[in-house]
């Protein structure tokens, strides 16, 4: 028994990184998003990426500044496939316009025909600009904690006055 428990323990601390994982160069590639915004699908394209070096650092983020359960985050990689940049736009969406990361879920899982763009459309809170905005500075402030360099484009630049 003595010599399995610092296996045991091993393997509870790795737990975090192969969650996710799941979260391949492989995939990122393969990944395209229509959320309407083409600076903001480029964002999740390199979130992709990002999450693929950093999990634990994905997962902290979205579950500290979008409020969901770090567990469900998890989840949605390793039981449903999820990519990180179609997790990250559904939790921050849900937030900006006062659903739940769940909701969203649900709303792309059950109808992603049309991608991000179509789904928001479909879903109870209808989309305006003011959701919009809310993730694209969620998406600059997630660089800013990852300590990662972003491209601002000219609505951000006039917005943030950097």
């Amino acid at each position: 028994m003595k010599r399995f428990l610092p296996l045991l323990l091993s393997l509870l601390l790795l737990a975090p990184a192969t969650v996710l994982a799941q979260q391949t160069a492989e995939r990122s590639a393969a990944y395209s998003v229509e959320t309407g915004d083409r600076w903001v699908d480029v964002q999740l394209q390199d979130i992709n990426h990002y999450a693929e070096r950093y999990p634990d650092a994905f997962l902290d983020e979205v579950s500290r500044y979008a409020g969901v359960p770090r567990g469900y985050i998890s989840a949605l990689f390793t039981a449903h496939g999820w990519q990180a940049g179609d997790i990250y736009f559904a939790c921050f969406w849900a937030k900006a316009s006062g659903q739940t990361c769940r909701d969203s879920v649900r709303a792309f899982s059950q109808d992603p025909e049309g991608g991000w763009e179509a789904v928001v459309k479909r879903m109870p809170v209808a989309p305006d600009n003011l959701h919009v905005r809310a993730v694209r500075h969620a998406i600059v402030a997630s660089y800013e904690h990852w300590d990662r360099p972003i491209t601002l484009d000219a609505t951000l630049k006039r917005q943030l006055k950097r």
